[in-house]
């Protein structure tokens, strides 16, 4: 990323939401921004870090440009050639995926590529209540038994030394496909491949930030090498066509939250492509349940798809997200796919609740640098989304625990600067959990009932120097200031061209203003939408999302009359009138007077 500058804009050293305003990179002051949309789309892509003899790899990024010899990876080459021959020798093969999105993407690829290959593997997904996170060792001997001789395990498996254990002891061969964090002694397996082992190669370690299902894209790209080599498509024998899994791609790594930088942009700006042409019947059911008119943009991905997969591994069928991506019956995608909405619907009023619970609690917890928040009869299935929604409403690491009798499993959520998965794996071996791992910004655990005081105290003592440190350079990065008349369509598609946008490549960020408010009230549950008019005459719809009880929402609906204000957030487009109209998602607020 760029040196963010170090002066404040227009003076803002603490905003409505406590932020000082600084650019991302440098100072462009577009006024009413008629013109030069391709010099905006340059300084964007500047200010992401991009070298200016890079520029125009990035503009467009494809997988020509940024997808490595999947070599680098170590275990790739054996992981491909193991998967190879028991194509080659028609082995019984099961796939065994987390019940999470990146786990069903991942696990859908794989079935659909040995498909393709005209190999019939098997899915194994465990069930979330039951069965917990990751391989255990009592599934991969059943499956070994069930005739299973090749399993690969997806989005798991990297932390499971003793499920690995027994299944080589049943004699099943074992191919981990992950990318959480890693101890440095690794489990028992026929080939590991993460890109966050602690001895990847220094070029295969530059990818630590893919998502599993891009992991075994690259495990597709070498095993179709592989055959190739073998002379398996001599004849009339079609290779498969890996770009058309994209789509699937772009979805687990978008709703896994990973950094769209480097080979994921391009993972996520062409499956984008792919998803639109709709030949994945269940990807095309699932974008119908989620009632868009129009192709996904990479948002959707997170907010609309991505929840609808998750919904039944967190409070229906673990199986349905797998299922739904691997029919070709229309008919049947149509069913799962509505299915799938109502779990969704089901999953938001339990989240609902918890999320209530927990918030309740943080009253005592204000000098707290990670909040441990738990609570007997809270679905695990929602504590995730809980601990995330705790984190933005905080700005702090947040765990959310789901005890049940003697022990309790967790879900955490961290900020930048802070990785939580490797404080949670240093937790574990201090004795403090029964299991634990993750990844930065995100983690899993169980923990035993009687722990949660310490394991509590540890993490704060572990984290709080980290935490501080990031707030106390908690900034609002910005890339450009307008006039009100400046927000147009027009704008909006100049910056979306820098995208596509995520963890890792914000999306850019414009500062407006001077404005009065000429309106501002509550509509939904807790959003503040306001109408703003500038000295040029213009005006312009702004709406910050569950803000009403903050701040920020407060000033807005209070304080701001008479008034002039900047307002800073995410340029959109109002597509509901009959003309489209651009419109500001407010994210934060600073006197002008």
């Amino acid at each position: 990323m760029a040196t963010q500058s170090l002066s404040p804009v227009f003076g803002v050293a603490r905003s409505l939401s406590g932020k000082a305003w600084r650019w991302r990179g440098g100072n462009m002051e577009l006024g009413n921004a008629t013109g030069a949309m391709d010099d905006v789309v340059t300084q964007l892509l500047l200010s992401r870090g991009v070298a200016r003899e890079d520029l125009d790899r990035h503009r467009s990024p494809t997988l020509r440009a940024f997808l490595p010899d999947p070599s680098v990876f170590r275990d790739m080459d054996a992981a491909a050639e193991r998967i190879a021959q028991a194509v080659v020798s028609g082995e019984t093969v099961t796939v065994y995926g987390d019940y999470d999105v990146d786990g069903a993407t991942s696990a859908a690829l794989l079935v659909r590529l040995l498909r393709d290959l005209g190999h019939s593997a098997r899915y194994y997904i465990p069930d979330r209540l039951l069965e917990g996170y990751g391989p255990s060792g009592e599934a991969l001997v059943r499956l070994a038994e069930e005739g299973s001789s090749l399993i690969v395990t997806v989005d798991c498996g990297a932390m499971a030394h003793d499920a690995l254990a027994q299944a080589h002891a049943a004699g099943v061969d074992v191919i981990v496909v992950d990318h959480h964090k890693c101890s440095a002694e690794l489990p028992i397996a026929a080939a590991l491949v993460n890109p966050n082992r602690l001895d990847e190669s220094d070029e295969g370690a530059t990818h630590a930030h893919l998502a599993a299902v891009g992991v075994a894209f690259v495990l597709a790209v070498a095993v179709v090498r592989t055959l190739r080599a073998r002379g398996f498509f001599a004849g009339d024998r079609r290779e498969p066509d890996l770009m058309a899994l994209l789509d699937l791609v772009a979805l687990g790594t978008v709703a896994d939250v990973a950094q769209i930088r480097g080979l994921n942009r391009a993972f996520v700006a062409q499956g984008l492509k792919v998803m639109a042409r709709r030949a994945n019947t269940g990807m095309a059911a699932l974008i119908d349940a989620s009632r868009l008119k129009r192709a996904p943009a990479c948002s959707d991905l997170g907010f609309a798809l991505g929840p609808r997969i998750n919904a039944g591994g967190r409070v229906g069928e673990s199986t349905l997200g797998v299922r739904l991506l691997t029919t070709d019956d229309p008919d049947e995608a149509a069913d799962i796919a509505a299915q799938l909405s109502q779990l969704n619907d089901e999953r938001r009023a339990i989240e609902t609740e918890v999320q209530a619970a927990a918030e309740a609690m943080l009253e005592g917890q204000h000098n707290r640098a990670v909040h441990v928040l738990s609570g007997r009869g809270w679905h695990p299935g929602v504590i995730g989304i809980v601990a995330g929604r705790i984190k933005e409403k905080t700005g702090k690491p947040s765990l959310i625990v789901a005890l049940d009798g003697d022990t309790g499993k967790g879900s955490g959520r961290s900020i930048a600067g802070v990785d939580l998965g490797a404080a949670i794996i240093a937790a574990r071996e201090e004795g403090l959990l029964v299991a634990g791992g993750g990844h930065a910004m995100a983690a899993g655990l169980t923990v035993e009932a009687g722990k949660m005081a310490a394991l509590a105290d540890w993490l704060d003592s572990r984290l709080g120097a980290a935490v501080a440190r990031a707030k106390e350079g908690e900034t609002m990065p910005l890339d450009l200031a307008l006039a009100p008349g400046g927000l147009t369509p027009d704008l909006v598609e100049a910056l979306d061209a820098a995208g596509p946008f995520g963890m890792g490549w914000p999306g850019p960020r414009v500062a407006i203003g001077p404005v009065r408010l000429v309106k501002a009230d509550v509509v939904g549950a807790d959003h503040v939408r306001a109408i703003a008019a500038g000295n040029d005459g213009r005006s312009f719809k702004a709406i910050a999302f569950r803000a009403a009880e903050t701040p920020l929402g407060q000033a807005l609906l209070h304080g701001s009359r008479g008034r002039s204000l900047w307002l800073a957030g995410r340029a959109k487009i109002d597509d509901w009138g009959d003309r489209p109209q651009a419109e500001l998602h407010l994210e934060d607020a600073a006197w002008a007077d």
